[in-house]
């Protein structure tokens, strides 16, 4: 009885859907908004509450179009049993009360309370798409006229000087000391096989010192990172040749430290006769020591990682034409970040004066001056570094692990920035920095001082050999993160409010600091330039 009567309820609801369509009480109406209010819907809803037909099917049927037909007729005609037939014309009158009262001039407009879409307790719960695209629209127009001016005043000041040498053949070694950093690596290998040997077709450790080892592969990575600095200093090259060659010798320098750090570890777990960890999905199950082949590190010192392990996520295919896509975008962005750097940074340093020296107001405007150019081109290098080129050499290698940054303009504080622009970096930081000092004993803040001086000695050396200097103020501009993060942790605490200290973030870093360490080493840059 009781499906029977599921049966004759679905047919009876089947025929109200199908005489919500020819209602005569709305046919002045073309159509019908189904989310007027909330209230009409649950109003709705609760008319077939009992019914197996969802609201949401309801709802879609009261936005089609009526038309002036009576109801009534329409369920005599149709070929139900005569036993329904009240109980179908009973339900439609039901629905049709309720259509009509929703439509009546005394239906409730306002239902709930919501809050206005711009209030502090919404906004973060809305969608700003269409203002994103107000903001790009906004961003391109204005700039597009300052560039017209800009030409229109100064015309083209891009010069080559400064970023190639004048003579071509003074970069040669430079080029020539890039192709022989490969036999540091090689030399890695060779060490850390001098660690196994073969008996009876099985490999097992040999007994040789850990500080032997420890030896080898500090003066391996040492000399990694100073045979480039020396002839960097040596040729005295011109600006990029140099920094590019610096860039690839501290990245290979501390891809070499992962590799012993990971490799020594390895060794003891082995001895100890502890399980090595699993391999990570979607790789390649590796054994130890079939990782210790040139296959193997090669692969580790072209993929987007500081951080050595047996195996990686790989990808299934390779994407050629998004590649081919991916390098147009590297070209055009790496081009504007050059056109910026000539047509608005570098007249605007010559016109400025030492920021420690001279007039200290016109040095703050100076350095407000820089803000806007130096934040776009921060903001194209990091594109071009971190979203393009790592997932082209990432779909190229068809590396699976493509996390190179998170939402680090979001960040409430200096801390979570650090956590997030350069991820890297910061899984190298915490890996083979931060917790193996915690093992030996320091505190967590002595662990992050020692992070922050390690980093900080890092864009010293990546800043400084390029320009043949080392004035510190790369160094002394990390170390001054520290306490920086000490007050925008205290900011989130005290205020609530992640707004605050992303605010407190972008002005301190963005619109202080980098254009005050852009002029601090303008001045001993351009003295050793002076062609340009």
């Amino acid at each position: 009885m009781e499906e029977g009567s599921a049966e004759k309820l679905k047919e009876v609801l089947d025929g109200v859907g199908d005489s919500l369509e020819m209602s005569p009480q709305v046919s002045e109406m073309t159509t019908v908004e189904s989310d007027v209010t909330s209230g009409e819907e649950e109003d709705c809803a609760s008319t077939i509450g009992g019914a197996d037909e969802p609201s949401s099917t309801l709802r879609r049927r009261t936005s089609m179009q009526f038309k002036s037909v009576d109801s009534r007729d329409m369920l005599n005609g149709m070929p139900v049993k005569s036993s329904n037939l009240a109980g179908e014309r009973a339900a439609t009158s039901h629905i049709n009360a309720n259509t009509k009262f929703d439509l009546r001039g005394c239906t409730p407009a306002h239902r709930v309370r919501r809050e206005s879409p711009l209030s502090s307790d919404a906004i973060f719960h809305q969608s700003h798409a269409g203002l994103f695209n107000l903001c790009i629209v906004v961003l391109i127009a204005v700039n597009s006229r300052l560039i017209i001016e800009n030409l229109m005043k100064y015309g083209l000041l891009i010069r080559t000087g400064f970023w190639f040498s004048s003579k071509s053949a003074r970069d040669w070694p430079l080029l020539m000391c890039g192709l022989s950093l490969p036999t540091f690596p090689f030399a890695a290998l060779l060490v850390e096989k001098l660690c196994w040997k073969n008996e009876n077709g099985k490999w097992v450790l040999r007994p040789i010192s850990e500080g032997l080892i420890f030896v080898l592969h500090l003066i391996i990575s040492t000399v990694g990172i100073l045979y480039p600095g020396y002839v960097i200093h040596r040729v005295q090259s011109a600006l990029l040749p140099g920094l590019v060659l610096i860039l690839i010798a501290v990245t290979g320098w501390m891809k070499l430290i992962s590799y012993a750090h990971v490799n020594k570890d390895m060794r003891e777990l082995l001895r100890a006769k502890e399980k090595l960890p699993e391999a990570p999905q979607y790789a390649d199950k590796i054994e130890v020591p079939d990782h210790l082949t040139i296959q193997n590190i090669a692969y580790f010192m072209l993929a987007p990682t500081l951080c050595y392990q047996l195996s990686y996520p790989r990808s299934d295919t390779i994407r050629k034409s998004w590649v081919l896509r991916q390098a147009g975008k590297l070209v055009v962005f790496l081009g504007l970040g050059g056109f910026i750097i000539e047509q608005y940074i570098n007249p605007t340093v010559k016109n400025s004066q030492h920021p420690l020296r001279g007039n200290y107001l016109q040095a703050l405007e100076r350095v407000l001056k820089l803000s806007l150019p130096v934040l776009y081109v921060w903001l194209c290098l990091f594109y071009c570094l971190f979203h393009l080129w790592l997932n082209i050499v990432a779909e190229l290698l068809r590396f699976g692990d493509r996390e190179f940054y998170k939402d680090w303009w979001n960040a409430q504080t200096v801390e979570e920035y650090w956590r997030m622009w350069n991820m890297p970096v910061h899984k190298w930081m915490v890996r083979h920095i931060y917790f193996p000092s915690i093992r030996a004993g320091l505190s967590k803040k002595a662990a992050v001082l020692l992070v922050f001086a390690i980093s900080a000695l890092f864009h010293e050396v990546i800043i400084g050999v390029p320009c043949h200097m080392l004035r510190c103020w790369a160094f002394l501009g990390i170390m001054m993160q520290v306490p920086l993060v000490y007050l925008t942790n205290v900011i989130k605490e005290r205020y609530h409010s992640s707004m605050v200290g992303n605010m407190v973030f972008w002005f301190f870093f963005c619109i202080v600091g980098q254009p005050m360490c852009l002029l601090l080493y303008y001045h001993d840059v351009f003295n050793n330039f002076p062609s340009t």
